[in-house]
Formats: C-alpha cells, sequence, structure tokens
C-alpha cells in the first residue's frame, strides 16, 4: 500500500470517527458548561477568566461567528438542551483537529524512521482509541492540544524550524501543558549544541524556539483583552485596575492569576485520579447521562493497556541497548517525551483527571509499533501488529457506545464495567 494511501485511509477513518453521530447529543457534555460560557464571553465582549490560555476559546468564538451562532444559550448544566442546531458549529473545530490527529501521528512516526506499517498502524490506533475520541468531539480544548503540539513536532523533524515555533506557541496557548512540546525540542537542540561545541547557532535557534512561540503565546492574549472590554464575572479575579493596563502589564497579571488559581484546585471530585493510576485507565469520567445512554471518558483498554505494555517494553529494551552500548536515539526520545508529559504530575496537588495523560498516551503507542517493530523480524511484526489492529477495532465497536452516547440496556452496560473504578 502507497504513503498516499495509507495517509488516506487514516484521514477518513479520522473523520468517520468524529463525524458519525456529529451533534449528539444535543445537550451540554461535561466541560462544555464551562467552555461555553467563555466562548459567549467573546460576543458579549464581558471579561471572563478561565484557568487555560484562551486560544481554543477564540478560535470556537470566530468559527461559530461564521453560523451565527448567538450567547443565548446559559451552559448552566450537564444535559441542558440545547434550543437549536447552532451548537454544533462550536464542535465542529474540535472536532476536525481530532479527525487531523491520525494521520498527523503517521506522518511523525514516518518522519522519525518507523516502518511504513508500524506508522501506519501508530495512526489506526490513534483513531480507535475511545478516549481520545470523546475528548476531541465536544466543545473542549484537547483536540487542538494533541493537533498543533504534534504538528510541532512534525515540522521540527522535517527541519522546519518557524512552523514548528509557531506551533508550539499554539499549542501552549490552549493550555500550559502543551509547553512540554517545545521543551521536548529545546532539549534536542541543547544537546545538539552541547556535543557539536558549536555555539554560533545559539541565536538563530533561541530566535526560532523561543522568540517565535512566545510571540504567538503573547499575541493571543492581545486579541483576547481587545475582544473583552467589558466588565464581567472574571473581573472578580483580578486587580481593581486591571483593565486601565497596557497591554503588557495585563499579559503579566493574568498568567500569574492563572498559575496560582490551578495551584488553589485543591478540592476533590468523585472522577478524580492520580498519575500513577492514568495508565492502568482505573478511574474514567463519566461526561453525559441520559437514562439508558451515556458518554464515559474511557480508553479503549486494548490501545491504552497495550501502550503501557509498550512503555515497559522500551524502558526494557533502552537498558538492554545501554548495556549493549548501542544507543537508540528514537526510543530516547519517546521515553523522554513520555517521561516529560507524566512525571511532572507528581508534583502537582490540584485536582487531576485521566484525560491529563492523553499526550504521554499517544507517544506510548508509539512506543508500542515501534518496539514491536524492533523486536521481531517481518513477519512476526505484520502478525503481531495485524492483531491488535483487529483487537483494537473489536474492542472499539464494543465500547463505542459509551463514546458516542448510545442507549445500553443495565445489563450490557455492566458487561462493559469490567473494573470497580469504572463505575
Amino acid at each position: 500500500m502507497s504513503h498516499k494511501k495509507q495517509l488516506l485511509i487514516l484521514l477518513s477513518l479520522g473523520l468517520l470517527t468524529h463525524f458519525l453521530f456529529f451533534g449528539h447529543p444535543n445537550q451540554t457534555v461535561f466541560d462544555e458548561v464551562h467552555f461555553g460560557k467563555y466562548v459567549s464571553g467573546y460576543y458579549t465582549h464581558e471579561y471572563y477568566f478561565d484557568i487555560h490560555p484562551p486560544l481554543g476559546k477564540l478560535l470556537i468564538a470566530g468559527f461559530g461567528k461564521l453560523f451565527d451562532f448567538r450567547p443565548e444559550f446559559s451552559f448552566a448544566e450537564i444535559g441542558d438542551e440545547f434550543p437549536d442546531s447552532k451548537y454544533m458549529a462550536l464542535r465542529f473545530l474540535p472536532s476536525l483537529a481530532g479527525s487531523l490527529l491520525p494521520a498527523i501521528i503517521f506522518l511523525l512516526a514516518s518522519q522519525l524512521g518507523f516502518s511504513r506499517r508500524s506508522a501506519f498502524v501508530a495512526g489506526i490506533l490513534i483513531a480507535l482509541e475511545n478516549g481520545l475520541l470523546v475528548q476531541t468531539r465536544f466543545m473542549l480544548m484537547d483536540g487542538f492540544l494533541l493537533l498543533f503540539g504534534f504538528l510541532s513536532l512534525l515540522f521540527y523533524f522535517r527541519k522546519k524550524p518557524i512552523p514548528a515555533g509557531i506551533f508550539a506557541g499554539l499549542a501552549a496557548s490552549i493550555k500550559w501543558t502543551g509547553l512540554t512540546f517545545l521543551v521536548v525540542v529545546i532539549i534536542i537542540e541543547a544537546i545538539k549544541i552541547w556535543r557539536e561545541k558549536k555555539f554560533s547557532p545559539i541565536t538563530s535557534a533561541v530566535a526560532k524556539l523561543l522568540v517565535i512561540p512566545f510571540a504567538v503565546y503573547f499575541s493571543i492574549f492581545a486579541l483576547h483583552f481587545a475582544l473583552l472590554d467589558k466588565p464581567g464575572p472574571g473581573d472578580a479575579y483580578m486587580s481593581q485596575e486591571f483593565h486601565e493596563k497596557n497591554v503588557l502589564k495585563k499579559f503579566v497579571e493574568l498568567n500569574w492569576q492563572m498559575y496560582d488559581s490551578n495551584q488553589r484546585l485543591t478540592s476533590d471530585h468523585p472522577y478524580s485520579s492520580k498519575w500513577y493510576e492514568w495508565p492502568f485507565m482505573t478511574r474514567p469520567i463519566f461526561y453525559w447521562v441520559d437514562g439508558d445512554s451515556r458518554i464515559y471518558f474511557l480508553g479503549n483498554p486494548a490501545v491504552w493497556w497495550a501502550s503501557t505494555v509498550g512503555v515497559v517494553l522500551s524502558i526494557w529494551y533502552l537498558v538492554l541497548s545501554i548495556i549493549n552500548r548501542r544507543k537508540d536515539k528514537i526510543l530516547i526520545l519517546l521515553l523522554g517525551a513520555y517521561a516529560l508529559n507524566l512525571l511532572p504530575f507528581i508534583g502537582i496537588q490540584r485536582v487531576m483527571f485521566l484525560y491529563h495523560y492523553m499526550i504521554a498516551m499517544v507517544f506510548a503507542v508509539l512506543m508500542l509499533t515501534y518496539v514491536i517493530e524492533k523486536t521481531y523480524n517481518e513477519r512476526q511484526t505484520k502478525i503481531i501488529l495485524t492483531g491488535l489492529v483487529l483487537v483494537s477495532a473489536a474492542s472499539f465497536l464494543y465500547f463505542s457506545p459509551l463514546t458516542y452516547g448510545l442507549s445500553l440496556s443495565p445489563a450490557e452496560y455492566e458487561k462493559r464495567v469490567w473494573l470497580p473504578g469504572w463505575k
């Protein structure tokens, strides 16, 4: 199968899984109750406060404007029914971003040196990951975060630092966890400079990998301030003179307040979980319930748990390669990026959820297919990867009613509750 056909299949699969049952349910789902209010703020121009940077909300609001969305809905509670179909415009861009992710992962894996088969399977597994699908089908921010972040890595490894810096800045402008993509690139560049003892490229590297992302990040906030020029509910978080400052001082105050508010999110939540539980998916999250229909942030067990095995095998493979004095740069990169997106959560005291593992999980999927390719011969690799895709597809279909919010009888629902923490 040609590279173009593989790419087309992944694009088609991503669009199919994301836009199947698009718009269902016609009710607010999970954090749409928050992001819907924030998006509405750009129409009323009333200042709001969020602990995350504003780019995702700006993108959704801008697209909604094209379809005459108006801030007439309160987004008060999960399960509130939308009055018309215009809410679908607010879900479109996150769904599109999620649709493109499998193809981007395929291109990134190919760029890193994976075989076409392994790269293709990595893309398929991402497309069949139920948790990723849930998180990128609604008015939520993580579809943008993942798309921009992995695009930044793709451009970086294609030796295009300017677009890499732009997309890294865009990722950080969605959520601060997007900074990890930039940190990965900066670490690689720092190692290159140290090994080659060539310090002349430092100025160029700083401009492309620090100045460009910061300029993007700052510009997003400048637009945010320009649009929210009226008093609003967010004023309670800011100083009295906040609206009277120039833009730079507003930027500094808001980012500090975002950091401080993140640190103060210590209240418990029935569906919260710890970082060491995420690789085992012991505590998913209910997003929406209506009678016998439910939407659950629950990953595809075949993909999720296999990727965790992939992490363990990668660590073992890396230890052996070090003992044998063979450095596997790709494996070091993937493990390092995985650790960078997981281990910092050890020191975070705020309430956390399973979806905080998503970036790390994508790297775990990449490690899984890479280690299989490196461990077995071509025939064995083909058999294992084919089996993995078939099992993952069956698992995806089995859990899809909880992904798409389809009706399940109590008995059928109980069959899908495999662990005590899944209730």
